[in-house]
């Protein structure tokens, strides 16, 4: 546990102690944030602080302890069998959890870790043909950009095991990836559980919409039906979750949307989520579902979308999608916007998508 292997060489602790930093360290951005990580990680302390996501508000600081952190990585790397000299790729920001806990795993199991550029496309930033990969983290947004060019996806489907996490994985990338040889899971978690704390299976014969809870983790519903995880090992508190969820008798658990993502629209509550998931397969560009508020309805259900090559029709969307919905899950109008807003861990700035719709409505009321 005082040693990591990068790109197959080894580092002690000792080499982070001093203020120098090894001249390997000074490649590129992602050595030189890996160095401070593996600085403060070997440091005397027994905790470290993290920061959340921010995908609701403004990123929040918490301290946690590294014993708990390493009990993360092992659930993880027996899960996977994740074992010596196996090869892991570092893709993901040093600077939230998901980066960190990649690191914290190659030093638990003492795989060889791979860091790139964090990029949209890090499958172009090695040669597949050179290394092959046993482990790799991704967001939503690489997974689905690496299947856009042959060389990447082929690379994708070299990579032994795969879980994708930071955001909602979408139907048509689930079906994009549902025939791929390796292994692929969908990952639920957050800061607070020190990255996973449940494995869903896309793709394959075991392939499922529900969530399994790691080794030790125990789940119930509150009242509110938000999802109450107990993990002791990795966690000293119980936490209590914003995420509605569903939960089977065998332990295995659906989320079924944020209990802060609901929009009371006309004394009908609807969940943000559920919207977006019926609208997905008939927009091309990226897209959020929010609400600005309403004389009549308290909220009104709005769509953001960014620009496509060919312009859409609203209301031939709207009927295509929502035939078979009731009519108060249907957004009222449309707003063409340059950009949908996302967090630095690349998930959908709630906060900011539904001040952008605000924005959008007060200048299309002052251009009538």
């Amino acid at each position: 546990m005082n040693k990591i292997q990068i790109e197959g060489t080894y580092f002690d602790a000792e080499d982070f102690i001093s203020n120098q930093m090894p001249l390997f360290f000074t490649k590129n951005s992602i050595h030189k944030k890996l160095f401070l990580f593996l600085k403060d990680w070997f440091s005397p302390e027994e905790t470290i602080s993290l920061y959340t996501s921010g995908s609701t508000g403004k990123p929040k600081e918490i301290v946690v302890r590294k014993s708990h952190m390493l009990q993360s990585a092992a659930m993880t790397c027996r899960f996977f069998n994740l074992n010596k000299n196996d090869k892991a790729l570092l893709c993901l920001s040093t600077d939230y959890i998901a980066g960190k806990m990649m690191i914290v795993r190659a030093i638990y199991s003492g795989m060889n870790l791979y860091p790139v550029e964090v990029s949209g496309h890090p499958l172009l930033s090695f040669d597949s043909t050179a290394i092959s990969f046993d482990f790799a983290a991704l967001i939503p947004l690489q997974a689905y950009n690496s299947l856009s060019t042959t060389i990447e996806r082929s690379r994708l489907s070299m990579i032994k095991n795969i879980i994708i996490g930071g955001g909602s994985i979408d139907r048509d990338l689930e079906e994009s990836l549902k025939d791929f040889p390796n292994s692929i899971y969908s990952t639920y978690g957050m800061t607070e559980t020190l990255s996973h704390i449940g494995l869903r299976k896309i793709n394959g014969d075991d392939a499922s919409l529900y969530y399994k809870p790691l080794a030790s983790v125990d789940l119930k519903l509150s009242n509110d039906k938000t999802l109450i995880i107990n993990a002791p090992h990795i966690s000293d508190h119980i936490l209590t979750t914003n995420d509605i969820a569903e939960i089977k008798s065998d332990g295995s658990f659906k989320i079924l949307g944020r209990i802060d993502n609901i929009i009371n629209t006309g004394g009908i509550k609807v969940q943000i989520e559920e919207v977006e998931q019926q609208l997905r397969p008939h927009l091309r560009s990226n897209f959020a579902i929010t609400s600005i508020p309403h004389s009549k309805l308290g909220e009104a259900i709005v769509l953001l979308v960014e620009p496509f090559d060919q312009q859409y029709n609203f209301d031939e969307i709207i009927k295509e999608a929502f035939n078979t919905k009731p009519q108060y899950n249907q957004p009222i109008c449309f707003f063409t916007v340059s950009k949908i807003p996302l967090t630095d861990s690349g998930k959908k700035d709630r906060k900011a998508i539904k001040e952008l719709a605000l924005r959008s409505y007060n200048e299309y009321k002052s251009e009538l």
